[in-house]
């Protein structure tokens, strides 16, 4: 029964759903839980530092059912934006509900879209590959397949990663850099990928290809039933799922570096390159992404395998609360600037 406690994530689907149908001031009751009621709950709720047994992780690994979970998100996350579309288009609402709506679906987007994506994209097999692809449609952001895989979990906490925040660097900031360098870094790796099997950029194997015209024609399809109306609904939504991510994109991993050696290279990905938090909703909520250190550590874990390091920097809140005050960049200085080792200071 403790492994059905990950049907948490569904909580935000699930609220994102009671928002549709209530409307009025309800239309926030996302953004509401997301960033007022599930930080107060890791207030409330003790920490779990606890990592499993040997024989735990076995047994875990072989559980289907996790999988499932991740699979599950599917369906919520597009019926979720296929009802928020129709009935924005069909119907005349107040302006502060439809951007209630918006948010909502936006939040949808990113943490059971982008987010179960990112955990997909990780796995070995075609079909969970695939799967994360068909997650990252709504969002626009097929590029971070790419991004993400072959060039962030090689580059994180260095200067060459866009999705690194640096030491006093606001999230606002990061936000702008992280997008578009991420999405130029995307097509760079792409060329060099295919380098490396003998084809040219132009190869039906360009994958960026690919994306670009699968999310053309997701648009297109949108325009064809919608309207102008309807893809600037999806664009937004859009947005708000890209701009979470990259949220917590600058929170994981904000003013930590690797060091470089005397050959010129950075030293190997470790635990101490990357946050860590072990308040047990976000752990939950977000699949485990908030054991982040262990995760670039070894990147081919299955989230509910996740350790927690002692070695790993720990954020004084959760996710979720750290998202919320980054938000206000002179407290989130204040709070984090302090907690980022002095070495690592120098280097940024």
């Amino acid at each position: 029964m403790k492994d059905l406690k990950y049907l948490a994530a569904f909580s935000i689907p699930a609220v994102a759903l009671m928002a549709l149908q209530l409307k009025g001031y309800y239309a926030y009751s996302t953004v509401i839980y997301a960033f007022g009621v599930i930080p107060v709950l890791e207030l409330l709720f003790p920490q779990d530092s606890r990592n499993l047994s040997e024989e735990e992780k076995e047994k875990k690994a072989k559980n289907l059912l996790f999988d499932w979970l991740l699979y599950l998100n599917i369906p919520f996350v597009y019926g979720i934006s296929i009802y928020t579309l129709i009935d924005l288009t069909n119907n005349s609402y107040a302006l502060f509900e439809i951007i209630g709506l918006i948010l909502s679906c936006g939040i949808v987007i990113g943490s059971n879209g982008i987010n179960v994506a990112h955990e997909l994209g990780h796995r070995q097999n075609k079909t969970a590959q695939t799967l994360a692809k068909l997650l990252l449609i709504p969002a626009l952001y097929m590029h971070f397949y790419i991004e993400h895989n072959f060039g962030h979990h090689l580059n994180a906490a260095t200067k060459e990663d866009p999705a690194t925040a640096k030491y006093k660097q606001s999230v606002y900031a990061f936000w702008i850099t992280s997008v578009l360098k991420q999405y130029i870094s995307a097509w760079h790796i792409q060329k060099n990928l295919l380098e490396r099997i003998g084809h040219s950029f132009l190869s039906p194997k360009n994958d960026m290809f690919w994306f670009t015209l699968i999310q053309a024609a997701f648009m297109g399809i949108v325009f064809l039933f919608f309207g102008w109306y309807g893809v600037l609904i999806v664009f937004t939504v859009a947005i708000v799922g890209i701009l979470l991510l990259e949220t917590i994109n600058y929170i994981e991993h904000y003013g930590l570096i690797r060091k470089r050696l005397a050959s010129g290279r950075y030293e190997r990905v470790q635990e101490i390159h990357s946050w860590n938090s072990n308040h047990i909703i976000g752990r939950i909520v977000l699949y485990e992404l908030t054991r982040h250190s262990d995760h670039h550590y070894k990147a081919n874990k299955k989230y509910q395998l996740l350790d927690y390091h002692q070695t790993s920097p720990e954020m004084p809140y959760g996710y979720p609360t750290s998202m919320v005050m980054a938000l206000i960049p002179p407290l989130w200085f204040r709070v984090m600037n302090k907690r980022i080792p002095k070495d690592m200071k120098g280097a940024t």
